[in-house]
């Protein structure tokens, strides 16, 4: 696991929100079932994941994907020993500071 993840209080996340996402897609393809829900939702396929994460977004997109599957979200964060609220400001800071505003 990375060394920044690995802080008991959730800092590592907030200091290495890309790793934290790296992470989280690891998490997602450790098991075929959340991998396969995940691409079914994205549309993305097996042959087209590897494209599709050189999309700047793309980490941001797979922090947003377990934000809004709190299940999910809750079973990540215990498998990496983080609070789940790391994984939105993580989610945050990968989409910049212009994400919120219209």
């Amino acid at each position: 696991m990375s060394r920044s993840i690995s802080a008991r209080s959730g800092a590592g996340a907030q200091q290495d929100p890309e790793a934290l996402a790296i992470s989280a897609l690891a998490f997602l393809a450790g098991e075929p079932e959340r991998l396969g829900r995940f691409l079914a939702i994205t549309g993305l396929g097996p042959e087209t994941i590897r494209g599709a994460a050189s999309n700047p977004g793309f980490l941001t997109a797979v922090l947003d994907y377990l934000a809004n599957d709190e299940t999910l979200l809750v079973a990540f964060a215990a498998n990496v020993g983080i609070a789940p609220e790391a994984v939105a400001q993580a989610q945050a800071r990968l989409a910049g500071p212009s994400a919120g505003s219209l």
